[in-house]
């Protein structure tokens, strides 16, 4: 009896992986907008604020202005990382002709598609969380300064240097990820892979007794 092909993965799989990614960049955002904000206020008015922001109404209104900034900053990290990535691309793919034709390739294949997609979620987060990285640095800075904290100077050195290795490190790995996913995806879809790659698990072979 011969065993039914492997089913592909579900769109509404594909859809929740989008909506979680958009949304923790756009919680990350949002924080820092936060903490921005209370630090421009100052503490006597962030003491009188609390109390509002900790309704059930407005920590839905907070999710879901999270997810509309998740989809604005991806957009703009994307827009920021513009050049970097078209520089990564051409090392693999000479023109843009080249790439999309490579897309249409692996998109027949979908195990590999289903790779690809993991590894682009990935690049979509780390891409979002240099801008949340920066913001986030910026807000706590600001905050530091504003609320009677002690040890300032040595706060202040802290949060900077960490927030400036974590902007680092995630433009470092949107790096890696995106040249490593140009390499892959011009190595599957070239013309001897692309023979040598079914487009789905091979049947079974009907058991004889």
């Amino acid at each position: 009896m011969t065993r039914p092909p492997q089913p592909e993965p579900s769109a509404v799989v594909a859809a929740t992986a989008m909506f979680v990614e958009v949304l923790v960049v756009g919680i990350g955002f949002l924080t820092g907008l936060g903490i921005l904000a209370a630090a421009i206020a100052g503490p006597d008015n962030s003491r009188q604020l609390a109390p509002a922001a900790a309704t059930p109404l407005a920590a839905g209104a907070a999710l879901a202005f999270a997810y509309a900034l998740g989809i604005l900053i991806d957009r703009a990290a994307d827009t920021v990382l513009a050049p970097a990535r078209r520089r990564l691309r051409t090392q693999s793919f000479p023109t843009s002709a080249a790439y999309a034709q490579a897309r249409l390739k692996l998109a027949e294949v979908p195990a590999l598609a289903a790779r690809a997609d993991y590894a682009r979620s990935r690049l979509r987060i780390c891409r979002g969380w240099v801008l949340n990285s920066i913001l986030l640095t910026l807000a706590a800075d600001l905050a530091l300064w504003r609320y009677p904290v002690e040890h300032r100077p040595l706060l202040l050195g802290t949060a900077t240097v960490l927030g400036v290795a974590a902007a680092l490190g995630f433009y470092l790995s949107w790096h890696a990820i995106t040249a490593t996913g140009y390499r892959k995806l011009a190595v599957q879809t070239a013309p001897a892979a692309t023979q040598t790659v079914p487009a789905q698990l091979p049947a079974a072979a009907p058991h004889t007794p």
